[in-house]
């Protein structure tokens, strides 16, 4: 059971976006005034330092994407009212996000933020853009997260001397390594469990990559004049012998549970989102994919970031006046099979409906990017499967935890 402590502390820090609809029938309603997402694509990932990304920069990367997508989309640059890029590590990433736009030929009157809020950056870049738009600020706007772990990993922290002599201070700037063995440890997550969940999202990943399920939701971009359009993440034939042999990646911490094939992967990529009104969508003659409704941001003790969408998504499923059991499909970030595998457990949801393609474990975690590529991967998912919602969370590096409600609008050509 959750500690009376981490429940109060989760419940007393937390925000969330306002105007959502309440109820499934409202949450399902069509409305001039709903912010629908037109578009929804991600490159293909790249592992970090060894990959087919690791020599492009995230300037290069995002200059690629909004290329591909004004190309695929047919969109005129110039009725863009703002983009918001979700990204971590970069320095100056402002600078090159907005010397990315300018070279993919978006006009210089055009604006361009950036958000940090490390691994939820991206779904914090759709919220952005969701609530500029529900204010009535602005019509179209771009969401984007991209992260390149080779060109920038996860840099020490540094805190003073009298700020880290607060415990949650000192925990909060620890390596994530340590927070997944701190979970293991606490919530006795055993090695076994682990290796459990991550043979689980190894083996749908490589099945939808057999399949070329992947392609539907990857637009192709074009990088030093080659073609990058295929995950080179997944790695086929991994068996629950194979995961058992690893060696610790953390032997000096907790259990020591943490391998390198029970941990989310380390990569490179982006994604993005083109989020409007459903009015200005018909005016246009957008195709609508889905629906922004909602989300929820929450905070727990950084020692246990790992166990935040156990928070997080009854939070936001609250605000929507939603059960868990109206969700057709989770993607539930696997940053770590220790803490992934104790949010699911603890939220009871069938593992059925979470992540059916494989999560970060298998694909990969670009920091900024996942927030937005979890969106792009569930809606495809949904048109296939014709379900109606998707509920997305992540935790949060320093002790944080977000969470999404989105509604398909898509069908397969099967269903139509």
């Amino acid at each position: 059971m959750l500690s009376t402590k981490l429940m109060s502390r989760a419940s007393f820090l937390r925000s969330a976006s306002t105007h959502a609809p309440r109820g499934l029938a409202a949450i399902l309603q069509k409305n001039p005034e709903d912010v629908v997402i037109t578009f929804a694509k991600r490159t293909a990932i790249g592992r970090a330092r060894k990959g087919q990304l690791k020599d492009t920069t995230v300037d290069e990367l995002l200059q690629a994407l909004f290329k591909a997508t004004l190309e695929k989309t047919k969109l005129d640059p110039s009725k863009i009212d703002d983009i918001c890029v979700g990204t971590c590590h970069p320095p100056s990433p402002l600078y090159v996000s907005r010397a990315a736009a300018l070279a993919a030929g978006i006009p210089n009157h055009v604006p361009i933020s950036t958000v940090n809020r490390l691994c939820s950056s991206g779904l914090m870049a759709i919220r952005t853009i969701a609530h500029a738009i529900q204010a009535g600020e602005m019509s179209i706007g771009l969401a984007l997260g991209v992260d390149s772990m080779t060109m920038h990993a996860r840099p020490t922290p540094e805190i003073c001397e009298v700020v880290d002599k607060n415990v949650e201070a000192h925990d909060c700037v620890q390596p994530m390594g340590w927070t997944s063995e701190m979970v293991a440890e606490t919530y006795k997550v055993s090695r076994e469990t682990q290796d459990k969940y991550a043979l689980i999202s190894h083996t749908r990943a490589s099945e939808s990559h057999a399949m070329g399920i992947f392609a539907e939701e990857i637009i192709p971009v074009e990088l030093k004049g080659a073609v990058v359009s295929v995950d080179d993440t997944i790695r086929p034939g991994v068996t629950a012998q194979s995961l058992a042999g690893l060696k610790p990646v953390f032997p000096n911490w907790g259990p020591a549970s943490t391998t390198a094939g029970n941990a989310g992967g380390v990569g490179d990529g982006a994604a993005i989102c083109i989020l409007t009104t459903r009015k200005r969508a018909e005016q246009e003659g957008m195709e609508i994919l889905g629906k922004w409704v909602a989300s929820s941001v929450v905070g727990v003790e950084p020692k246990y970031m790992g166990i935040s969408p156990i928070f997080a998504i009854p939070k936001v499923l609250e605000q929507a006046g939603l059960k868990k059991e109206d969700i057709d499909v989770y993607e539930i970030n696997e940053a770590f099979a220790s803490q992934f595998a104790y949010c699911v457990e603890q939220l009871d949801i069938p593992i059925e409906k979470i992540n059916p393609n494989g999560g970060s474990i298998a694909i990969s975690h670009p920091l900024g990017m996942t927030g937005v590529r979890q969106v792009v991967t569930g809606l495809a998912e949904l048109k296939r499967k014709n379900g109606s919602l998707l509920c997305t969370s992540m935790c949060i590096g320093s002790g944080m935890g977000a969470a999404g409600i989105f509604v398909n609008e898509a069908r397969s050509a099967s269903q139509l």
